[in-house]
């Protein structure tokens, strides 16, 4: 078994994730996902990534660890959230938009 993550990285992702989660939730009608679980899923799979704190954004990641449900769960939580972080959370918002320019994974 994979060891957990628990770095600087690693855990301004789960921030990002929660963040985008609740954006989402909060305004949406009700999804077949529930968000409590989606947040979990989300925090376990940055947790036990791969690539810890080397780790890109996840649209760039070469391997997709969501489950295919989940995915597009997550699809439309970013297309959704997405425009909204850079006004509610715009440091936040720039620290991942610059880690996507600044890392790729090999």
């Amino acid at each position: 078994m994979r060891e957990k993550n628990s770095g600087p990285i690693i855990m301004e992702e789960i921030r990002l994730m929660e963040v985008m989660i609740r954006i989402y939730y909060r305004n949406q009608e009700e999804e077949a996902i529930p968000e409590d679980r989606m947040l979990n899923y989300a925090r376990k799979r940055l947790e036990f990534c791969q690539f810890g704190e080397e780790k890109t954004t996840c649209q760039r990641c070469p391997v997709h660890c969501y489950q295919p449900k989940y995915r597009e769960q997550m699809k439309k939580i970013m297309r959704y959230s997405g425009p909204r972080m850079l006004f509610k959370h715009p440091v936040l918002t720039l620290r991942h938009a610059y880690r996507g320019l600044t890392r790729s994974v090999e």
